[in-house]
């Protein structure tokens, strides 16, 4: 052999030193790689330490270090705010000590996504204080509620200890919250006049029920009769500690809240955008940033907005025109098909609906099979949005629980008295199936990314998720699932135009000194434009994650012609995971390239 090797190859010496470099490298790209892991895997660790509730909802750890999470809250305190920060320059730091060069291509996408998210926390510290403590959309109370009577894992005795030990820190939570919105009110941060009189009201209903029908009260005694070998007189014991827990210290507090959201009524104004405060236009550069992860300004994501509105009404207004709507705007027209399409108001439709609901997710489900080769394991269920929240709340999907104690959960806001008929598919198709189930329970459960993506332990990444969702709502309508049904195609046409008119509203109201009414005037609902108030730049993910995911797909089919597949573009989004836009640009360049070469 050695001698067939020399006399064809040369040297055997110098090949051997060749291999010894191969080695070499081989070696230190492995070493490399590893370090990542390493410190991704510890760094996510320490973060969710940091957070217990998100602990609790990942159920992170095990054990008793995750025992003892479970029954503690998240701080919300100005050192615990620093600290989060502190943390984040630490990671970005120890992120540029990595030789990137050495990783592969899925930790290169992993350590460029991290990077941002690290970035991005870093960049809005400033800010920070422009956000309400309190707020009808997801203000501290809204979290707590919903976090307890909803995320906090319930499926044992001890689990249910637990949750009346978080119980005992809620009152607390809420005083700090106060501290905090009453030390910011005297720099002026106070919000509009009109939040503070939505958010009162939530209060209000929240203050309504007696300690026994309370929510964290009502809640625990449903979900703790599914608990197993749970004898009914400790259950009874229970629902007593949390009822008097709710008594003597939840709700004092949530009416020294509302007392204070009461006291700033007369100071506040109806101006409702960031412009109002000091550097209110680069916070909502800022906020534009963190949601569509581009550097778009306000000026430009306003012109596009203006852009899609014209373009969707003209579709619009063809089908409308089909089926004997011809006289109005599109608005008026949509409004008065809306109208004659709602259900009876007797007996109660809510339960139809969401039997309807359920129907066309499992009907999605069915069709999805032909154009997605991957679907998550985990189930998905269709639930209606709790009282507490429900006036207030937009349509929405959880995570299901890592251990399958949970499934996906699209919750349907209900409130009446009208229904959102045409829309109900499309919304199926957005929050569940194929939005963000397939996206965010399938990365979930992907081993190929590294923990912190899978359980998005640093945050959701927004221009990508609800870019997907909305995306996934045209793809339904171009896949013909809306054959036959011209009023549910009005239907996703119109959630389109809403997001569209979102990009115009947000920018309005935050850049252009849009007045609520101005937003309303737009086309947008009233609880919608108090939600664009409270979440700057939020609104505007969708819009501007559809087009770039639109973009690509176009590219890919220029690229490939007709070796284009729409299951493999697919593929290559969903594995991507949830990235910033500008990776999961530089990841398909990267697939195109590998087909191009014929990988």
């Amino acid at each position: 052999m050695l001698t067939n090797w020399n006399r064809k190859a040369g040297d055997p010496m110098k090949h051997l030193l060749v291999v010894a470099q191969l080695c070499f490298m081989a070696s230190s790209v492995m070493a490399a790689a590893a370090t990542f892991d390493r410190f991704t895997d510890t760094f996510a660790a320490e973060w969710m330490r940091a957070d217990p509730q998100a602990a609790s909802a990942l159920q992170y750890f095990s054990g008793a270090e995750q025992d003892s999470l479970d029954r503690q809250l998240t701080p919300i305190t100005k050192a615990a705010r620093a600290a989060r920060v502190a943390a984040a320059r630490r990671g970005l730091a120890e992120l540029k000590r990595l030789d990137r060069a050495s990783l592969d291509s899925t930790q290169r996408t992993s350590a460029a996504t991290l990077e941002w998210q690290l970035d991005d926390i870093v960049r809005a510290e400033p800010f920070a204080d422009y956000a309400f403590v309190f707020q009808q959309y997801n203000g501290l109370q809204v979290q707590l509620v919903n976090f307890l009577t909803q995320t906090h894992p319930l499926r044992s005795r001890r689990d249910i200890e637990n949750y009346l030990a978080r119980l005992e820190l809620v009152a607390g939570q809420m005083d700090e919250g106060i501290a905090q919105a009453r030390e910011r009110a005297t720099r002026g941060i106070l919000p509009p006049r009109f939040i503070l009189s939505a958010t009162i009201q939530q209060f209000d209903r929240f203050l309504a029920a007696a300690p026994r029908q309370n929510v964290f009260v009502a809640s625990l005694k449903e979900r703790a009769a599914k608990v197993k070998d749970l004898p009914a007189g400790d259950r009874a014991k229970f629902l007593d500690v949390a009822e008097h827990t709710v008594s003597l210290s939840i709700i004092p507090a949530f009416r020294r809240a509302r007392a204070l959201l009461q006291e700033q009524l007369p100071g506040s104004a109806d101006d409702a955008g960031l412009w109002r405060f000091p550097d209110g236009d680069k916070a909502y550069a800022q906020a534009l940033h963190r949601h569509t992860t581009t550097d778009y300004t306000a000026a430009q994501i306003h012109e596009r907005g203006l852009k899609e509105v014209a373009r969707i009404e003209k579709q619009m207004d063809e089908l409308l025109r089909q089926l004997g709507y011809n006289d109005g705007s599109v608005k008026e027209r949509m409004q008065k098909l809306d109208a004659e399409s709602q259900p009876r108001t007797e007996p109660d439709p809510r339960p139809a609906l969401l039997a309807k609901y359920d129907e066309i997710l499992r009907d999605a489900e069915k069709r999805a099979a032909l154009i997605f080769d991957l679907r998550p394991k985990a189930p998905v269920v269709v639930k209606r949005e709790p009282a507490f929240t429900e006036q207030n709340a937009a349509a929405h999907y959880t995570i299901p629980a890592p251990d399958g104690s949970r499934p996906g959960i699209f919750w349907a806001p209900l409130p009446g008295p009208t229904f959102r008929i045409t829309e109900m598919r499309t919304l199926v198709y957005h929050e569940a199936v194929p939005g963000h189930h397939f996206q965010i329970a399938l990365q979930s459960e992907m081993a190929s990314l590294p923990r912190f993506r899978r359980d998005r332990v640093f945050g959701s990444i927004p221009a990508h998720g609800e870019g997907w969702a909305l995306y996934a709502e045209q793809l339904a309508a171009e896949s013909g699932w809306y054959e036959g049904d011209l009023k549910g195609r009005l239907g996703q046409l119109n959630a389109e135009l809403f997001r569209a008119r979102r990009l115009v509203v947000d920018t309005g109201l935050h850049a252009m000194h849009w007045t609520r009414q101005q937003a309303m005037d737009y086309g947008i609902p009233v609880s919608e434009v108090e939600r664009y108030v409270v979440s700057p730049g939020q609104a505007c993910s969708y819009k501007i994650g559809q087009l770039k995911i639109l973009e690509l797909r176009a590219r890919a089919r220029r690229t490939l012609g007709e070796n284009f597949l729409l299951k493999e573009f697919h593929n290559v989004v969903l594995r991507t995971g949830t990235v910033p836009l500008g990776v999961l640009e530089q990841a398909f360049d990267d697939y195109l390239r590998s087909k191009r070469a014929g990988g």
